[in-house]
């Protein structure tokens, strides 16, 4: 309530106080329970649990998290003005714990002076059944309810809880109706929580509620490229491509890929390569693989009919820019989506040396790590050849 009235109205209070009384400096709110400013900061700060790793700068943004990260900064920047409450949601291993705690050292080191209270939905609801048991429920609630800050993690922990459900509503209002921040994420959006209360789901739509997508080949190859320095390890740009292209969307999956494929690397004292990645990873980390059965012409016309030319333009002898970048991308998916040989693809753009397909999939790996055009255009490409019916032939 006193950084609401703060916001609103100090101002005022400090101009009224000015007039009526001299020699009146400056005005500050106290609450009446509060402690002095150093120990509540301290306590703070104290009760605040976090990853040092979860910060905005760490934070990898991608296609589907950019409105995810850009709405969490501003609520870290302006507690209480600009979002609120600020719901995320998505599936697991995306990002959300993340953010979520990137508000919260945000906060910690920017404005150490709030009370922010950073936990899970399950620690909540065991703080608060420990609370009944203890009959100290009325500290549980004063604990929650004076933050100026509460950051809620898996709130779809609270279905079928409904006690700790009825709690939360309560805390939740106390808190908007005080001014104070909230943000909560969950593994779904809240129409879907159907376990919940309808009142409590209602709250949750309130503010902004912004999902995140599992990231693109071009973000996963930045996040991998990203702890592969901080790990001081150079992996080549195949093998980190063909890590972020043959795991799971989820970035803690993938984080537990790398870690597998170097320490395998490092015990065994061999090099990291496309073919070691495949040997090393688990069966359940590796995505499905794509199917064999696609002819390389089928390849040539979707890249065709989506950059606008002929399969005929395609195959022809052109160096122009549009149509060689057109016919490495064809190459490239062509070696990724069948079962030919090198050789059998450059018969197939009618090239005469295998090297020329070598040479087209290494300039498409770079793309892909460079440009997240590039990389787009291969994850709708390999998406649309994958959903095709398998051309079987003549009959």
């Amino acid at each position: 309530m006193i950084r609401w009235v703060s916001r609103r109205y100090l101002e005022l209070l400090r101009a009224a106080t000015a007039r009526s009384v001299e020699g009146i400096r400056d005005v500050e709110l106290v609450s009446p329970s509060a402690a002095p400013a150093g120990p509540r900061a301290a306590e703070a700060a104290s009760r605040v649990t976090l990853n040092p790793d979860y910060t905005f700068e760490r934070f990898v943004i991608g296609p589907g998290n950019q409105l995810a990260h850009a709405a969490a900064l501003a609520v870290a920047e302006a507690p209480g003005e600009a979002y609120n409450p600020l719901f995320l949601h998505g599936p697991p291993g995306l990002g959300k714990t993340h953010l979520l705690g990137s508000v919260a050292n945000y906060l910690s080191r920017h404005s150490p002076q709030l009370t922010v209270h950073y936990t899970t939905a399950e620690s909540f609801t065991n703080e608060f059944v420990s609370s009944l048991n203890g009959a100290a429920i009325e500290d549980f609630k004063e604990r929650y309810r004076r933050a100026d800050v509460l950051l809620i993690d898996d709130v779809q922990f609270l279905q079928g809880k409904a006690r700790t459900a009825d709690e939360f509503f309560h805390t939740f209002n106390a808190l908007y109706e005080g001014g104070a921040q909230l943000v909560l994420t969950a593994d779904r959006v809240p129409a879907e929580l159907k376990d919940l209360a309808d009142r409590l789901r209602d709250r949750f739509e309130w503010g902004l509620t912004v999902p995140l997508d599992p990231p693109d080949l071009a973000t996963r190859l930045v996040f991998l490229g990203n702890l592969a320095k901080e790990q001081s390890e150079a992996l080549p740009p195949d093998a980190l491509r063909a890590l972020a292209s043959k795991t799971s969307p989820n970035l803690r999956v993938l984080k537990g890929a790398l870690t597998r494929v170097v320490a395998i690397s490092s015990l065994t004292a061999s090099a990291v390569t496309t073919a070691s990645i495949e040997n090393a990873l688990p069966a359940e980390t590796i995505s499905p693989p794509a199917p064999k059965e696609l002819q390389a012409r089928q390849v040539q016309e979707a890249v065709a009919a989506r950059l606008g030319l002929t399969v005929d333009e395609l195959l022809s002898p052109s160096r122009t820019a549009p149509i060689a970048r057109a016919r490495q991308l064809a190459m490239f998916l062509t070696r990724e989506l069948t079962d030919l040989s090198l050789p059998a693809i450059a018969h197939a753009f009618n090239r005469r040396d295998h090297t020329t397909v070598l040479h087209a999939i290494r300039r498409v790996e770079r793309s892909a790590l460079e440009d997240a055009t590039v990389s787009r255009a291969l994850e709708e490409l390999t998406s649309e050849l994958r959903s095709e019916p398998v051309d079987s032939g003549p009959d």
